[in-house]
């Protein structure tokens, strides 16, 4: 090993990785600064939970001015620090990484090392940007939209603690500090969509978000499980494992026997936090929460921490056909189901949602044929757009009095320009239309289903993505163009006009994630647009050693041309026919009633899992836990039960205690008489 002095700590060269036949190089950094990224927002919670339990005696003014300038300012420095580190990751040879001295030794036996530790390389730097700096733009919206808010700081508070541990999650060195961030963010959706608790829904949409994703962490928890046991049982040296993401790429051959079962073990986790059928039930429900969370959930940060983990571990996916097979399935599947009932909604914030549903599923689809790069370049392109017409959505229910119908809407290109200009620009990028983001990202899982799945898989990805198309405009039409329709609440002229002004802090975020949504394609343009793809090159190694499939560019042209003619056909026909008249679905409700009422009541998926599990759940709750185990025994036995053998024993011997002296030697003779028998039994 040879050691060599620079970047403020320790170069060390490792030798060649058998696996993967590269050279790794590792930076020791004594100054730990990246541990100061997940540190910041952390720092945030902190502050601003004190100011949240000190605001009723210190007024609301105070607080909410130093909660504003702590929550915004946090992230934002973790923005900073992930830049400055992926400027010198940028400079490192390839498959160079950032990773700094343990924080602190964390399981410590004599055969598993597990220290709590991070690294900074090409995929964790991708995540780590895309979270501090679309989760800082959602900070700096969330103080026009929450403003004035009873609960202002625990709100902000729990935003840079969501913040921290989606930090935590993709940051970590191990399946073990990426669980703990797993789990929080788990923790921190239930505040957050639960955070006006007392509106009975909104609460019950947090506990359902919360259940839901412990069914998928329990699968995860028990891949993790079979893999320590695997790494324990095949380990026959002395030294003790470190079960670092580089210690399992070097020893993945230990895993080989069990990998379809633990990779799927995986996958119901990951369809649990990323939303995928049987477990995206949760995230439409979502809505619930203010909606700079709803972006901050769908856009950036929990929906991804699936398609993180399955990308992090995809050299254990890719010994596993079948798994990868099944999650394509489940993710066409998602994407075409979502997409369906999107089609059918009238809330702003469901058609949204479902759309986030949906495109999950083409990132997985993306996963299951083979092209994680793929998956993430959509990840990253999503988080643009996706967070774009959030916001633009809540500045739309902003200026309408908090109305969410998109049928009480209308005109407000004229009320709302930037928000309107930029919902525009990142409906044109979700719906795949060039030069906009979605479309090279979009194209490209169009590109890889063809190549490595059957030819009805490419098709049916397709009709998904025209669906996108479509109902986006639908969509858009209803919210800006036209005429302006009344809403359910009677407002003056005044107050309308007063309503539609949207501050520049809700106005800029928008404005910038616009931008990117335009923009941020450009980081993979291919080859055949005469681009390098530099995103996909900068995640190549997640693919070391795969064959890489060589299309030549007339293909990739006609495939292109029909993606982009099939998108351009569903927007025009859409922005056509709802521009010329918003109820002509009217004939298709009725020739094809039972069909739309299934679409329009989400495919009656929410009223069979509660007829066939959430209701016997709680009957026997209610008989078995409740009225049983409960009222009879720890109330009725154990509580009132002792407490009734206690009250018998005390009148017992108050009988006994009568005041004569004479009745006290009797029982001291029989006494003394029990005492010798017993004695003399005994010897």
């Amino acid at each position: 090993m040879r050691i060599a002095e620079g970047c403020n700590g320790k170069l060390y060269i490792r030798g060649v990785n058998k696996n993967l036949a590269d050279i790794v190089i590792m930076i020791s950094f004594s100054n730990t600064y990246l541990y100061l990224i997940p540190a910041f927002p952390l720092l945030g919670f902190v502050v601003n939970a004190l100011l949240s339990m000190g605001a009723a005696r210190r007024g609301k003014g105070f607080p909410e001015i130093i909660s504003s300038v702590v929550a915004c300012a946090m992230p934002t420095l973790s923005f900073g620090i992930a830049l400055w580190a992926f400027c010198i990751l940028k400079g490192l040879p390839e498959n160079g990484v950032l990773q700094p001295e343990p924080l602190f030794s964390w399981i410590s036996t004599s055969l598993i090392q597990i220290p709590f530790s991070f690294v900074f390389d090409h995929l964790s730097a991708v995540m780590v940007l895309v979270v501090t700096g679309v989760g800082s733009l959602i900070h700096y919206y969330s103080v026009g939209y929450m403003k004035g808010d009873v609960s202002y700081s625990r709100y902000l508070a729990y935003l840079n603690l969501f913040l921290f541990f989606m930090l935590l999650l993709v940051l970590g060195d191990n399946l073990l500090v990426l669980f703990v961030g797993w789990e929080g963010v788990g923790l921190c959706s239930y505040f957050l969509i639960g955070f006006w608790f007392t509106d009975a829904e909104k609460a019950k949409a947090g506990k359902k978000a919360f259940v839901v994703n412990r069914i998928g962490d329990f699968g995860f928890l028990v891949g993790l499980f079979y893999l320590v046991k695997t790494c324990v049982t095949q380990n026959t040296g002395e030294a003790p494992l470190y079960l670092s993401y580089s210690f399992l790429i070097s020893h993945q051959e230990w895993f080989l026997p069990i990998a379809t079962v633990m990779t799927l073990c995986f996958f119901v986790g990951a369809t649990g936090k990323s939303a995928q059928i049987p477990l995206y039930i949760w995230l439409p429900d979502a809505m619930a929460g203010p909606t700079p969370v709803s972006a901050l959930i769908h856009a950036a940060t929990m929906v991804t921490a699936g398609i993180y983990m399955v990308a992090r571990l995809f050299f254990l996916f890719h010994m596993a056909p079948l798994t990868l097979h099944i999650i394509a399935l489940v993710g066409l599947a998602t994407a075409v189901l979502a997409a369906l009932i999107a089609i059918t909604q009238y809330d702003i914030k469901k058609v949204l949602a479902y759309s986030t549903v949906s495109q999950l599923g083409y990132m997985f689809l993306a996963l299951g044929v083979g092209a994680p790069q793929a998956a993430l370049f959509h990840v990253v392109t999503h988080a643009f757009f996706k967070a774009c017409l959030f916001l633009g959505a809540g500045s739309v229910i902003y200026a309408m009095h908090h109305e969410q119908d998109i049928r009480n809407m209308g005109g407000l290109f004229k009320k709302v320009p930037v928000t309107a200009f930029a919902f525009l620009v990142s409906t044109l990028a979700i719906a795949g239309i060039p030069p906009f983001a979605g479309f090279f990202s979009k194209d490209e899982i169009l590109l890889n289903v063809y190549l490595h799945a059957p030819l009805w898989m490419y098709v049916t990805s397709l009709v998904a993505a025209g669906l996108t198309a479509f109902y986006m405009f639908r969509l858009f039409v209803y919210v800006f163009l036209g005429h302006e329709r009344k809403t359910h609440n009677s407002h003056d002229h005044h107050e309308e006009h007063h309503s539609s002004q949207v501050p520049w802090i809700m106005d800029a975020p928008v404005a910038i994630l616009g931008l990117l949504a335009i923009l941020g394609g450009f980081l993979g343009v291919p080859e055949v647009l005469h681009g390098s793809n530099h995103f996909h090159h900068w995640l190549s190694f997640l693919t070391e050693g795969v064959e890489a499939h060589h299309v030549s560019h007339s293909l990739e042209l006609t495939l292109m041309a029909v993606s982009t003619g099939w998108a351009l056909l569903l927007s025009l026909t859409s922005l056509k026919l709802y521009s010329a008249n918003l109820n002509w679905t009217a004939p298709l409700k009725n020739k094809f009633a039972p069909l739309y009422q299934l679409m329009q009541n989400k495919f009656y998926v929410d009223e069979v899992y509660t007829f066939l599990i959430v209701k016997p759940l709680l009957g026997i709750s209610r008989v078995v836990l409740w009225k049983g185990a409960d009222q009879k025994l720890i109330d009725g036995v154990l509580v009132h039960g002792w407490s009734g053998l206690s009250q018998f024993g005390a009148q017992a011997l108050a009988f006994l205690q009568t005041g004569y002296l004479g009745h006290y030697l009797v029982l001291l003779t029989l006494g003394v008489v029990v005492l010798l028998v017993c004695l003399l039994g005994i010897f």
